[in-house]
């Protein structure tokens, strides 16, 4: 969902809850009864493969901040309880308690940082090397809105191989949800040629992918004239909306750039940041720009939902609300949303809790097919090569989504994602040094259970490696 992809973005329905909690080493930890949703969410919003050529650090997010953290304290064990008051949240030490905390991780020691498999705002699995009872292990870590950690699981490390044959990408996704999309396409002189596919032009919930068109929108406007990089905009309650991102914490009448809230919106998945720029577009020009991009189907997306929208829509008198919306014509959708959505209140963290299992993913998301997120990065692409609209590229090289190509060979990586439970997308475009670019897009869904992302994020990752790595071959 908004989300993106990871806990939380590339997502609105994160669930904000103690996620499992669990040390499998000497002891086994459970801090919590409840689970998180599967994945922004794709999808940062983002999840990673190792990089042994390089050095890893802890992204520069929330729960990045308390893996930094975590990373340091294992080496001055046993932590003082208010050191473990000061990083884990009261529901978390409800249930595990600090004496119990520092038993378990007497078994993690010297531990070095390996590679980043999931990042998003508010939670991350790595995989790191230790010199205690298990040699590699997998850390899953979550933070709660104040961002002290409320979910921890160290587990050990299950790596997914590289596909090394077409058929091997295809059997590797098709392995994580009962529906896959793919598109696997060459672009580089401007249009999608196809290299590998599956299913590749059926329309699938997004998530946060759907970000990708609203900075379309923007681009096209800066490049009219009408909007300017360094604009400022500003935070209002009406815009603010659930996490993922950062711009729903900071007080009323902050203000932002419009390259700086663009930059959050990709990199973070910030669902505030996108409800900002759709505000100054307005939803007409984000909805004109699913035609201009080349999207088969539109009126799958019209009207155009802000976060602000879907959250209501999906926590707010569920399922009564949203089933009305549904049945609805787009006028009908319309109306609905100026006399009933824009004018409820943003519902409370609390609320997002309990969405841990899909719900409407078929008729109540952002909809695109595998072959539309292509044209779209193609139209990107092309917005990034006039002159003024250098920062379309850049806000989407922030964030490779832990991809983590090699530099050597590859140049630029673009990445976008998104999640709600049950859904699980992650799109690239990557160019090569020789200036070949690819798009590879994956949009998983399991209309019926949530995609448990700790498991499917890896394989996901490594099979889309190993498709860059075929198609660049050719």
């Amino acid at each position: 969902m908004p989300g993106l992809y990871g806990r939380r973005s590339s997502r609105p329905g994160r669930s904000a809850c103690p996620i499992l909690v669990a040390l499998i080493v000497a002891v086994v930890l459970v801090a919590a009864a409840c689970s998180s949703p599967g994945a922004a969410a794709p999808v940062r919003s983002a999840a990673a493969s190792a990089g042994p050529a390089k050095a890893v650090i802890p992204p520069d997010t929330p729960a990045g901040a308390q893996l930094r953290w975590l990373i340091g304290a294992l080496a001055r064990l046993p932590l003082p309880d208010a050191q473990v008051r000061a990083h884990f949240d009261a529901a978390f030490l409800a249930q595990v308690s600090p004496p119990v905390l520092n038993q378990a991780l007497e078994a993690v020691v010297s531990v070095k940082l390996l590679s980043i498999q999931v990042s998003e705002p508010s939670a991350l699995v790595a995989i790191v090397s230790t010199r205690g009872v298990l040699p590699r292990a997998q850390v899953a870590l979550t933070v709660d809105t104040r961002g002290l950690i409320s979910g921890l699981r160290i587990s050990p490390a299950t790596t997914a191989p590289t596909p090394a044959t077409w058929a091997g990408v295809n059997a590797a996704l098709r392995s994580v949800a009962p529906q896959v999309r793919l598109l696997v396409a060459n672009v580089s002189n401007g249009s999608c040629q196809p290299v590998d596919s599956i299913d590749p032009a059926t329309a699938a919930p997004l998530g946060s992918a759907f970000k990708l068109y609203v900075l379309d929108a923007l681009g096209n406007a800066v490049a009219s004239g009408k909007v300017r990089w360094n604009q400022p905009l500003t935070v209002t309650a009406q815009l603010k909306s659930l996490p993922s991102g950062e711009l729903q914490n900071e007080p009323d009448g902050t203000q932002i750039s419009v390259q700086d809230t663009a930059a959050k919106m990709i990199s973070i998945s910030d669902n505030t940041a996108a409800n900002m720029l759709i505000n100054l577009l307005g939803r007409p020009a984000v909805e004109a720009a699913l035609s201009t991009t080349g999207m088969a189907d539109p009126a799958l997306d019209q009207p155009f939902l802000t976060t602000r929208e879907l959250f209501i829509l999906k926590l707010d008198q569920w399922p009564a609300l949203a089933n009305r919306y549904i049945a609805a014509n787009q006028a009908g959708r319309q109306a609905l949303l100026a006399s009933t959505i824009d004018q409820a209140p943003l519902p409370a963290v609390a609320a997002a809790d309990a969405w841990t299992t899909p719900r409407d993913i078929n008729s109540l998301e952002w909809f695109a097919s595998a072959n539309d997120i292509c044209r779209a990065y193609t139209s990107l692409a092309a917005l990034a090569r006039r002159p003024g609209l250098s920062p379309i590229g850049q806000v989407l090289s922030l964030n490779d989504g832990g991809l983590q190509l090699d530099p050597a060979q590859w140049k630029t990586t673009w990445f976008k994602g998104g999640s709600e439970p049950g859904v699980l997308t992650l799109a690239y475009l990557a160019t090569t040094r020789t200036g070949q670019s690819y798009v590879v897009t994956v949009l998983a869904e399991n209309p019926s259970q949530p995609i448990n992302e700790a498991t499917a994020a890896p394989v996901m990752l490594s099979a889309i490696k190993g498709a860059f790595t075929l198609a660049a071959r050719r």
